[in-house]
């Protein structure tokens, strides 16, 4: 029997990941106030209603894009979401204008999605992921910490 396609998890992953799909309170992923920076080109903001302010680079967002391609990629680079990609060893690396959306378009009430400036559009970025990867000091500290104490896996 193949076991190819069968991935194999430590009980370490396994909690982690638990921890990650642990539902969040609703006040903690319902945004009181959305502002996506657009015309400045600074990123998006969000007021949560449970006083949580987080806010995002747009090229975080774009290096975070949660689509299955995006995600793919990321994952078979060991890159986390927001993470760049390395840049090439090029003699001359061709200049990349950062990335901006050309259109900002709600879904429904629980997400919101960007047209890349680089033509990219499959994202959608719902609030629940926008929340687990909030890049204030503080979620990031909280986030580090429970990393740091997690047993290392050999």
């Amino acid at each position: 029997m193949s076991h190819e396609g069968i991935r194999f998890v430590s009980e370490e992953q396994a909690r982690r990941a638990a921890e990650q799909d642990a539902p969040l309170p609703a006040e903690a992923i319902k945004p009181a106030k959305v502002r996506v920076n657009k015309t400045e080109g600074t990123g998006m903001e969000i007021q949560w209603k449970d006083g949580h302010r987080s806010s995002w680079t747009f090229p975080w967002l774009r290096n975070a894009c949660p689509c299955a391609t995006c995600h793919e990629e990321r994952d078979a680079s060991g890159r986390r979401p927001g993470e760049p990609r390395p840049k090439s060893d090029t003699l001359l690396p061709m200049y990349e204008p950062p990335p901006r959306p050309t259109a900002v378009t709600p879904i429904g009430a629980y997400a919101i999605s960007f047209t890349w400036s680089d033509g990219h559009s499959s994202g959608i970025y719902s609030w629940d992921f926008l929340r687990r990867h909030c890049t204030c000091d503080d979620c990031k500290r909280r986030h580090a910490s429970k990393t740091e104490s997690a047993p290392q896996e050999s």
